[in-house]
């Protein structure tokens, strides 16, 4: 009995963390990535592709609705032919630009020159 509330406790302090909930959301291998290349500006679909080394197509659009579910990113479709389809950072998602930059800064100090 005293072990289920003390699992149940962990359970619950694990789900109520503000930061594994962030990284729910933004985390992963290339969520970071997409976000990262968005604070420049609006891309296309095959921009994103091709800037990306690695990222299959599948992956690329899996993330993209995510992000866009979680409303971090918006997606744009313009009437015309061939169609086109832009993906830009929404405010919740431009809000992440000072915690991108401090990540970046960190991961320059303590992993690419450490």
């Amino acid at each position: 009995m005293l072990t289920e509330k003390i699992v149940e406790k962990k359970v619950n302090t694990v789900c109520d963390c503000p930061i594994t909930a962030s990284i729910s959301i933004v985390g992963g291998k290339w969520k970071p990535i997409i976000i990262w290349i968005l604070i420049d500006g609006p891309k296309r679909f095959g921009e994103l592709h091709k800037t990306i080394p690695g990222i299959a197509l599948k992956v690329l659009s899996r993330h993209l609705k995510e992000l866009e579910a979680d409303g971090i990113i918006t997606r744009k479709v313009y009437a015309q032919i061939p169609p086109k389809v832009e993906y830009t950072l929404t405010e919740k998602g431009r809000s992440l630009n000072d915690v991108m930059e401090l990540l970046a800064e960190w991961g320059r100090k303590n992993i690419l020159n450490a």
